[in-house]
């Protein structure tokens, strides 16, 4: 058996024996991982049957998806040591990538969970739902900046509450519903970001937890106020009062490509006169 272990073994009979293509020990060979114990004059790669646990060393390392340069630095300075820290450093990052994947697929599950709602939606009903209370970063409206400003604003406001992702967010515009009942459909009083529960509430416009009128605009935004008046009637009919703003959200924004499919959902607070 010691005769074996000192016989050299052809490039071909070495990765045979470990499972793997002759061409990545030719390129370990080439980035310095692993060199063959003898090359002959031809060109021909040699390993000693020694080189097998180091062979192997590094396969399990690749298999951790641990990267080429981390593991070349590795090999250079074997011990135990040295793969306990490397090992810590892998499973802090698994753990990050873990965590990572869970969030991707709350986010797929919250919006299949909308594209369902939505799909399945009356765009003509009008209807009172209730709402836990939320906190928004708002900005002023500016009749002097542009929309793209004001969002630029917006967003800019928001990172300073840990939000860092547009799409990760509800995102609209605020209307008083002062305005509302002067039949002033078009002068908004802000652009609000929701921002995360965990986030700081400082500074944050409350939206307040609550009944609320719940309606819904298909189309251009020319059409909202249009929207609004049938919100006045249905709420004059119904002895509901609107209170506080109307929040708009767009809710089909990843689903379209026409501005004439898009909806617009309308949030109002309401306080419901039941004596009458």
């Amino acid at each position: 058996m010691s005769k074996e272990k000192n016989k050299l073994l052809t490039i071909g009979q070495f990765a045979s024996l470990h499972k793997i293509n002759k061409k990545t020990l030719m390129w370990y060979d080439e980035i310095g991982l692993l060199k063959p114990a003898f090359i002959k004059e031809n060109g021909y790669r040699y390993y000693s049957y020694q080189q097998s646990s180091i062979l192997e060393t590094i396969l399990i390392l690749r298999e951790l998806n641990i990267s080429l340069p981390e593991i070349k630095s590795f090999m250079k300075q074997r011990s135990a040591e040295n793969l306990n820290k490397l090992l810590d450093e892998k499973i802090i990052e698994l753990h990050d990538t873990i965590s990572h994947l869970k969030s991707i697929q709350k986010t797929l599950s919250h919006y299949k969970e909308n594209i369902t709602s939505i799909m399945n939606i009356d765009l003509s009903k009008i209807s009172l739902v209730y709402k836990e209370e939320s906190y928004l970063v708002c900005v002023n409206s500016n009749p002097t900046l542009s929309f793209e400003k004001e969002l630029e604003l917006i967003i800019s406001e928001a990172k300073n509450y840990n939000l860092h992702r547009l799409h990760n967010a509800t995102y609209g515009s605020m209307i008083s519903t002062d305005k509302l009942y002067k039949n002033n459909f078009t002068d908004y009083d802000a652009l609000f970001i929701e921002v995360p529960k965990s986030s700081a509430k400082k500074g944050l416009h409350k939206h307040p937890s609550g009944m609320y009128l719940r309606a819904f605009c298909k189309g251009n935004w020319d059409k909202i106020p249009n929207k609004y008046k049938e919100i006045l009637d249905y709420a004059k009919a119904n002895h509901i009062t609107l209170c506080g703003c109307a929040y708009e959200t767009g809710i089909n924004e990843l689903m379209i490509d026409d501005i004439n499919e898009y909806i617009t959902q309308i949030e109002i607070p309401v306080q419901v006169n039941e004596s009458l």
